[in-house]
């Protein structure tokens, strides 16, 4: 793993006094305490197998989170991380990728391409949903006409979708049909593009069906508050849904219909385990593994006897937002909004200088989360752009920038009014979760107030994580009292980024759009793009310019660490687990506790 360049300026007192809250070792016999870092190299993406599978099992699945997972339980509707941990069990892609994030044969579909935009699937035979009805090409059909509805509430529908021929007409009501969906027979589904572009072997194919048998009678803007969603969903994964608990827990029995053969496991118990007592529950046995681990709590339990951790660099990234305008129902684009309060790119380029990023992921993640300098995280090394010159921490710096913009304390309250000499107070949003939440969010308030910036929290106080998310701007609302916002990204396998940045992005959240965006993101997907060194090339000028433009800073990478059971075998964290859960075992029936 790469180390960090950026800079090792030690914090303020203020921030070790922080972060004595958050886990750190300690030499008693010094009587002080010793910094422990540590790197992703250290780690296997796959458990070590110890003894032979038994015939059948149960094991239960620690769904770490602060706050209930939502119960969207379809892929086509979901819109955040803990409802997709559940849906990994139960349903899948129709199309497998390998290492490297690029399409293959060895999926539920297989597909041929022609001139490059023109594809046929095959839904292999076998293929059926939970209920015993085939997977079929209707199916497939079905979810692009469900999300290519003007009614359709999720949050698919952007440039990937438009890209498809006909799809804009239908989406305006002009059409009655997509026509470059088309269904072929029971098996075989067409879609023809617009354009080729090199996103579509890697990401870029909409890939999970919808069962019109079951959806075909509910209106497309009820359909994802529908109990076929919230509390009979269906999938034709390894395991179908027995029982819901709302928000608390899911009870899933074995497919012995699954197409790839009938899983070992008998039945998988998810349940929402806080992260304060993630720990506990892995100790006693109560847990078998876990959507993830907190980083910061790995030091004082890298030895815990019962478990193995895995580790990888997470297709994902922490950043701080900047709210630049709001979101368009009617366009269904961004709205930028030049009077915005962080409209100022020297107020928001300030702000990035004025946090040490670097010494934050030491000090709370003991070097598992490291600082981060763009937008497209090292999990994708050929267009991470590690040499990008981005802000690091300079508080003279930030200083400076804000002098020279007229943000200037104008009454002696040590805080800098706006260039107008008018008041100026940033409202900042951030989630709770964990013990390194609110130490962290007070060291940013604190390291922005030690640059001359009154920051406060929004109503004073942490959100939990829907709350967070609507506030910030999921479902096209955005609250006009957030003005800035700490969220994090689990980034797709495909590279391009417009699903997060791009005009027509809902999940575009500081609400960021510029002709110069606009073009880079459409030249990643031109057929020049197919020309690897072309593609990292726009892709590298795209991570400059953000980082000129500062609509979000990235603040952290990340490492993902999953501790499983030493009885578990057959199991991995590598790029597509997902598609191997029908082959995890257990050792034995009886979980496995801590000496």
């Amino acid at each position: 793993m790469r180390k960090s360049t950026l800079g090792k300026v030690l914090l303020a007192l203020m921030l070790v006094a922080l972060l004595t809250l958050a886990a750190c070792g300690k030499d008693d016999s010094k009587g002080k305490e010793e910094e422990r870092l540590y790197s992703i190299e250290d780690f296997s993406t796959d458990k070590t197998n110890e003894g032979e599978a038994i015939d059948g099992g149960e094991i239960t699945y620690g769904l770490v989170s602060s706050s209930p997972f939502a119960g969207t339980l379809n892929w086509n509707f979901y819109d955040g991380n803990p409802d997709s941990k559940i849906l990994e069990w139960m349903d899948e892609s129709l199309l497998d990728m390998d290492n490297n994030y690029n399409y293959t044969q060895d999926g539920a579909a297989t597909f041929e391409v022609e001139d490059g935009r023109i594809f046929t699937f095959t839904i292999r035979d076998g293929v059926n949903w939970q209920d015993g009805e085939p997977v079929t090409a209707e199916d497939w059909a079905f979810a692009y006409e469900v999300i290519g509805n003007a009614k359709y509430d999720g949050v698919r529908y952007d440039s990937t979708f438009k890209n498809i021929e006909g799809m804009e007409e239908y989406h305006a009501g002009k059409a009655d049909t997509i026509s470059g969906v088309e269904v072929l027979n029971d098996k075989q589904l067409k879609i023809t593009y617009k354009e080729s572009n090199p996103s579509l072997l890697t990401g870029g194919i909409w890939p999970y069906a919808l069962p019109k048998h079951i959806f075909k009678d509910i209106p497309v803007d009820k359909m994802s508050s529908s109990d076929e969603v919230r509390k009979n969903p269906i999938g034709f994964g390894p395991f179908k849904v027995e029982n819901i608990v709302p928000g608390e827990s899911v009870t899933l029995v074995k497919n012995a219909d699954y197409w790839r053969g009938e899983p070992k496991l008998d039945k998988v118990t998810i349940k929402v385990i806080a992260p304060t007592v993630v720990v506990k529950e892995l100790e006693s046995g109560n847990i078998d593994l876990v959507s993830e681990f907190p980083t910061d709590q790995y030091p004082d339990n890298a030895e815990m006897s019962n478990v193995e951790f895995l580790g990888k660099i997470d297709l994902a990234y922490s950043y701080t937002g900047f709210k630049l305008g709001t979101w368009d129902k009617e366009k269904k684009e961004v709205k930028p909004d030049p009077n915005a309060k962080m409209a100022d790119v020297n107020l928001r380029k300030a702000m990035w200088y004025a946090v040490d990023n670097d010494e934050v992921g030491k000090r709370f993640y003991h070097g598992l989360r490291w600082s981060a300098n763009t937008l497209i995280p090292p999990s994708h090394p050929a267009y991470h752009s590690d040499d990008v010159d981005a802000p690091t921490f300079d508080p003279d710096k930030a200083k400076e920038i804000l002098d020279e913009a007229g943000y200037k304390d104008t009454n002696d309250d040590g805080f800098r009014e706006n260039p107008k000499g008018e008041e100026l107070v940033i409202n900042f949003a951030t989630m709770e979760g964990g013990d390194t939440a609110e130490p962290l969010a007070k060291y940013y308030i604190q390291a922005w107030e030690n640059v001359g910036l009154k920051v406060e929290l929004l109503d004073g106080r942490l959100h939990e994580f829907e709350t967070f998310y609507n506030r910030v701007g999921n479902g096209g609302n955005d609250d006009p009292k957030v003005d800035i916002y700490q969220g994090a990204w689990g980034v797709a396998s495909d590279v391009d980024p417009s699903g997060l940045y791009g005009r027509d992005a809902m999940f575009n959240f500081s609400r960021y759009a510029s002709e110069k965006n606009d073009e880079l993101l459409a030249e990643g997907l031109s057929e020049k793009a197919f020309d690897p060194e072309y593609r990292q090339q726009v892709y590298k000028e795209w991570q400059e310019m953000m980082v000129e433009e500062v609509p979000v800073f990235p603040t952290l990478y990340r490492a993902a660490l999953v501790p499983v059971n030493n009885r578990i075998v057959n199991y991995s964290i590598a790029n597509a687990p997902t598609y191997h859960l029908h082959e995890i075992g257990v050792t034995q029936k009886e979980t496995l506790a801590a000496e």
